[in-house]
């Protein structure tokens, strides 16, 4: 952990009121800075805030197109329990009155993050229904950052603020812009396509027979949801074995295929495997886009097949830090104690009691880090895919802030959760048998 004395605080504007955006509003106003949260809502949650509505263009092509911010279905649930995912000093404890289950819904997830909120009083921090429209860089290394107001209802137009900041935080989270798989012969399929981030409710899919690609948890949760009111559910994964097309378990109306080969005038979808189907509609569950339209670096921060960077631990672009940064950009993790590690990291470099190393320095671990990646055949789309090495990393974070690592019961209890989802797909949220790791949680809790 480098070090070097500490100097005066900055002035840190922070993209987002989100998870990331709350927790590193936090830990920069701990570390003497004075922070500004912008935020294009009129509440705080980010993706946490469930809405109703969906985007003007489905899947998401158009880039005019009127946007809702989050990605929530009504029915969602965790898939992570709620001792592990809360931030580290503030445990996602059970509240008198509210969901008690150990894999809450959405609405929970809101809620604790407002009473955090609340408790450290970050509310007086954040512009609310305000974008950021433009980030640039200007003289000695900070950066002019340009907003307006936005929600108003008539009246004039809204007024562009120019702020100068020592530093700007990037918050503003990576489930809204989706990815969209490509079929071979969909500009002439008649049917209708939509990517799950617009996915709400399963009543418009009564008495469809539905398409949805993909194997993530969204799919798997959509999936379930659907078939209680769909005619067919055809699952489409690369994971599939390849071979004849399999009924899933428990379900009478829900098959497991291998990738789409093409779709077809007619209707039909057809599959790698050999079968093929009439279908209603199509729903990609295939993920989503980092993006950061109003970042303006002069292609020194590229997003290139879904990877952000060069980027210095994820976090900040060797050329531009420490007065750039980004938390939150990893995913396949257990994101609420990654972003207040990333946050704290970020404070002390930006008050000085950290030091970075050279650019120089930065960059070759970058290079080193793509050399691995490349090396161990990852998509590049996977950069910021953790699965295999957060807690390592997370551990590193820690160490440089002087903080300590990460406990060895939430270590666990992933392991025992991603144990469990395997074993019990369908029950998983109510059924586990880590009783002792959640005991070990609370006794942690009560020291907090």
């Amino acid at each position: 952990m480098a070090t070097q004395a500490s100097k005066t605080p900055c002035k840190v504007a922070v993209i987002g009121a989100g998870a990331a955006g709350l927790v590193a509003a936090r830990e920069l106003r701990r570390e003497g800075h004075k922070v500004v949260v912008f935020e294009t809502g009129d509440q705080i949650g980010g993706t946490w805030i469930y809405n109703p509505n969906i985007d003007s263009d489905p899947l998401g092509f158009d880039p005019s197109r009127k946007k809702v911010h989050s990605s929530l279905y009504e029915s969602l649930r965790t898939n992570l329990p709620r001792e592990c995912m809360g931030f580290r000093d503030y445990p996602f404890v059970v509240r008198e009155g509210r969901d008690n289950r150990r894999f809450p819904s959405h609405t929970q997830v809101y809620l604790y993050l407002n009473d955090f909120a609340s408790d450290f009083e970050l509310r007086n921090l954040v512009r609310f229904e305000t974008e950021v429209f433009e980030v640039e860089r200007v003289e000695n290394g900070r950066w002019m950052v340009r907003s307006r107001k936005v929600g108003m209802d008539g009246g004039d137009a809204p007024l562009d603020m120019n702020e100068v900041y020592d530093g700007v935080v990037i918050c503003n989270g990576h489930f809204t812009e989706p990815r969209i798989a490509e079929i071979p012969g969909i500009d002439t399929w008649p049917g209708k396509q939509l990517h799950s981030h617009n996915y709400r409710v399963p009543e418009p899919f009564r008495d469809q027979v539905v398409v949805l690609i993909g194997s993530s948890f969204s799919s798997v949760d959509i999936s379930r949801d659907i078939s209680r009111v769909a005619k067919e559910v055809h699952i489409s994964s690369r994971s599939a074995p390849n071979g004849p097309t399999t009924t899933q378990p428990g379900y009478d109306n829900m098959w497991l295929h291998s990738t789409i080969e093409s779709a077809c005038e007619d209707g039909t979808v057809v599959f790698k495997d050999g079968s093929s189907v009439v279908v209603d509609i199509i729903l990609h569950c295939t993920g989503y886009k980092y993006q950061f339209p109003f970042l303006k670096t002069d292609d020194i921060v590229t997003v290139d097949d879904n990877c952000v960077g060069p980027l210095y631990k994820h976090i900040f672009p060797p050329l531009l830090g420490p007065g750039l940064s980004f938390i939150g950009l990893p995913w396949k993790v257990i994101p609420f104690p990654q972003f207040e590690l990333q946050s704290k990291w970020v404070a002390c470099v930006l008050s000085g009691r950290i030091a970075l190393p050279s650019q120089e320095e930065m960059m070759e671990d970058v290079k080193s880090f793509y050399r691995e990646l490349e090396v161990a055949g990852c998509p590049k789309r996977y950069t910021h895919n953790m699965l295999d090495y957060q807690f390592g990393y997370n551990d590193w974070l820690a160490a440089e802030c002087g903080y300590p690592a990460v406990e060895e019961w939430r270590k666990q209890m992933l392991a025992a959760t991603g144990k469990n989802i395997l074993a019990r797909p369908e029950n998983f949220r109510d059924e586990w048998e880590d009783h002792h790791l959640v005991l070990q949680a609370q006794e942690d809790f009560q020291k907090c």
